[in-house]
């Protein structure tokens, strides 16, 4: 009888190709997703005299640098195009499929490779961006890499690892009204810390995990990171089969590979390194009031006191990051001003967030200034088949074209210095969208209910918002 597995230990197992004395274990990896910053690693492999191993496995797409404005105008920036450029050229060449602006396909990395389903439960899945830890939503080992790793990968369809500590972090009961995944990542993170998962691979369980859709998993699983995990997992079920169903590029006996994949699960009486358990009821929305995801309160809440706070560290980095962000010892949170909003992301750029957002707007004008930009070409045609773009455009906001956009502020989409930024994205540090901007993030449905009243606002208290 063999000893009771993770989730983890079985894809572990099943990828390792060698493991060294020292513990180190030479992974296969099953998907390569490259986007404009990998440039490098392609520099790195030519100086070598070398090819891919497997470019077959690799999938490119242009996302972080590409304009939200239209792309029936070229890019402005010379050396942005020049990057787009070379990633189209560096996949030409070695075979590699790519997805560019004039692709339908084309979007942000993470949204874009489950809907072409090359997304899949068991898979090892790497990608030069952190956020890879989003495809762990299905059951798979997503983790982000550096550039000389993705020339490794490039070249061998291997990568060296030593297999990281595994966390359970069980969400138990159901998300009240108005409350979502982007939130109940947010609770966990302050709960535990933005390095409370370091070294740890979470695998997220319990009824209010289970009641998610997919698109939710991937936003529980992309902000993984932000806690300091390697990655973020959540076993498949039928809801993760329902939603592949019909994908592209799924394998050719759907049937078989599914039978395969509801062995996946951890086993019943498998032991994790360590366990968190949180009552998905106590969670509210959720938005960050510093510069860290850890920083994150019910927006009831009141801003945390220095003066309170016996650690001498603890209470200058609190002291930094309030004079940084221009927020008030015990402040409220709700009714502070913001300046715009930003609703977009491979944390909350997809359908269903659009959605969720269109419908705190729908019939309102907002009071400042917003970009939204849908997270693939795929989710844009049928928010606007829904009418959604109508909805933003009527309120006052900005529909723009899919990428990563005002998240990292790479392609020159910037939240000015001093200004208030609303933001569905994933991160919060300073500058993360431009030097000075003050970045509170939030889910979809926050991020609106901020743009109709310029403030922080609790998106409970208005009435038939869903």
């Amino acid at each position: 009888m063999s000893a009771p597995r993770t989730l983890l230990d079985k894809i572990w197992q099943a990828h390792a190709v060698l493991t060294r004395p020292d513990g180190a274990t030479l992974l296969w990896i099953d998907r390569h997703l490259i986007h404009e910053g990998s440039f490098h690693a392609f520099g790195m492999l030519d100086h070598a005299g070398r090819g891919p191993h497997r470019p077959e496995l690799t999938f490119a797409v242009a996302d972080h640098y590409v304009p939200s404005h239209s792309r029936a105008q070229p890019i402005g920036d010379p050396e942005v195009a020049g990057m787009v450029q070379q990633l189209h050229d560096n996949a030409m060449r070695h075979g590699i499929d790519f997805a560019g602006l004039d692709d339908p396909r084309q979007g942000i990395v993470h949204v874009a490779a489950p809907e072409q389903g090359l997304s899949l439960p068991g898979l090892t899945i790497v990608c030069g961006d952190s956020h890879t830890a989003t495809h762990g939503a299905f059951g798979a080992l997503a983790f982000g890499i550096g550039a000389s790793e993705v020339a490794h990968v490039l070249a061998t369809q291997t990568l060296w690892q030593r297999q990281p500590r595994s966390l359970r972090i069980s969400l138990s009961g159901h998300l009240g009204a108005h409350v979502t995944a982007k939130d109940a990542i947010l609770a966990i993170i302050a709960r535990i810390g933005a390095g409370g998962a370091a070294g740890h691979v979470i695998e997220y369980a319990g009824t209010a995990v289970r009641a998610l859709g997919m698109e939710a998993r991937m936003t529980l699983c992309n902000m993984s990171i932000e806690a300091g995990a390697r990655a973020g997992m959540v076993a498949p079920d039928e809801t993760t089969f329902a939603w592949l169903a019909g994908r592209p590029r799924l394998p050719a006996d759907f049937d078989a590979a599914v039978a395969a994949w509801r062995r996946l699960p951890s086993d019943d009486d498998a032991r994790f390194d360590r366990e968190v358990a949180l009552d998905a009821a106590t969670i509210a929305p959720t938005v960050t009031w510093g510069t860290s995801p850890e920083t994150a309160l019910p927006v009831t809440a009141t801003v945390p006191d220095p003066a309170a706070e016996p650690d001498a560290g603890r209470r200058e980095r609190l002291r930094q990051q309030l004079d940084y962000m221009g927020v008030v010892p015990g402040g409220r949170l709700e009714g502070l001003r913001v300046d715009r909003v930003f609703i977009g992301s491979c944390t909350n750029g997809r359908l269903s967030d659009l959605r969720a957002a269109a419908a705190v707007l729908r019939g309102h004008r907002a009071a400042i200034p917003g970009l939204v930009v849908p997270g693939s070409v795929p989710v844009k045609r049928t928010a606007e088949a829904e009418g959604l773009d109508r909805i933003f455009r009527d309120a006052g906001l900005t529909w723009g074209e899919p990428g990563c956009s005002m998240c990292v502020g790479m392609n020159g989409d910037l939240v000015r210095p001093g200004e208030r930024c609303a933001a569905t994205s994933n991160r919060n540090f300073p500058g993360r969208q431009g030097p000075g901007a003050r970045t509170h993030l939030m889910s979809p449905a926050m991020a609106a209910a901020a743009a109709l009243r310029g403030a922080i606002t609790d998106v409970r208290t208005l009435g038939g918002a869903q």
